[in-house]
């Protein structure tokens, strides 16, 4: 099997991840209620997506 001659210092194996982050999610505005929904999903608050509804609002009991 292949293995490293030297170890590698935890600065190097750093510098290869740097790149490796979390991205913000891109964020609108619902056009039917005004909440701020994550693009490309279903607003939670009114059930609308690109101005139709798409699914029912649920009443809490």
């Amino acid at each position: 099997m292949a293995h490293p001659k030297s170890r590698l210092s935890k600065q190097r194996r750093d510098k290869r991840r740097t790149h490796y982050k979390a991205e913000v999610p891109t964020l609108a505005t619902c056009s039917n209620c005004g909440a701020t929904v994550e693009y490309h999903t279903i607003c939670p608050e009114c059930g609308f997506y690109r101005g139709k509804q798409v699914m029912e609002k649920q009443k809490v009991a």
